[in-house]
C-alpha cells in the first residue's frame, strides 16, 4: 500500500489574509449598562477573523478556538467601529488570527480611533465533509509580521500544554 504525500498549497503574504470589516453600533447592540454588549463585539470579532481565516486558506474555516479576547475600552451606540483581521501563524491544517477592534467616536468624528478591543482566534481549514484540510503557508512580510508570527507560536505551545496537562489530571483523577 502506498502512502499519500499531502502537498501544502503554495505560501501566501500576510497581507493576502488582511481583511477589515466596519459598522455602525445600534440601540440593538446595547447591554443592561447602556455600552455595547461583549457578545455582539465576540461575533464581529469572530466574523472579521472567519474571512481573513477563508481568504488566506481559500476555502472554508472553522473557529476552533478563542484564544484571547481583551476588551480594552467600551463602545457606545453610534460609534462607527472597524475589526482589522489578519492570519499570523499557520500549521498543517490550522491558523492563528490577529484581530485588532478599533471605534470612531460619534461625538468626536476628528479624533483618532481607539483600541476597543484584540482577540486572538484559531481556526481550521475544513474541506466538503466537515475534514480539517491543509492551508497554505504565511509568510510574514514585514519585522511586525515575523514577531506576530513567533508569538503566535507561544500561544499555541501554552494552549498545548494546558491541554496535555489537564488531561494529564483527568487521567488520575
Amino acid at each position: 500500500m502506498t502512502e499519500q504525500i499531502v502537498v501544502p498549497p503554495p505560501g501566501k503574504p500576510t497581507s493576502y489574509s488582511r481583511v477589515t470589516l466596519s459598522r455602525i453600533m445600534t440601540a440593538v447592540d446595547v447591554n443592561l449598562y447602556g455600552t455595547v454588549h461583549g457578545g455582539v463585539l465576540m461575533k464581529f470579532v469572530d466574523d472579521v477573523a472567519g474571512a481573513s481565516a477563508a481568504r488566506h486558506s481559500g476555502g472554508t474555516a472553522v473557529t476552533a478556538a478563542i484564544d484571547e479576547i481583551v476588551f480594552a475600552e467600551p463602545v457606545r451606540v453610534g460609534d462607527l467601529v472597524h475589526a482589522h483581521a489578519q492570519v499570523n501563524w499557520t500549521g498543517q491544517t490550522s491558523m492563528e488570527v490577529g484581530v485588532r477592534v478599533v471605534a470612531e467616536r460619534w461625538d468626536s468624528a476628528e479624533d483618532d480611533p481607539i483600541v476597543v478591543a484584540t482577540a486572538y482566534l484559531v481556526f481550521v481549514g475544513v474541506d466538503v465533509a466537515g475534514n480539517p484540510r491543509p492551508v497554505r503557508p504565511v509568510l510574514p512580510e514585514s519585522p511586525v509580521d515575523e514577531r506576530r508570527f513567533r508569538e503566535a507560536e507561544i500561544r499555541r505551545a501554552h494552549r498545548l500544554a494546558k491541554r496535555r496537562a489537564i488531561q494529564d489530571h483527568r487521567a488520575v483523577s
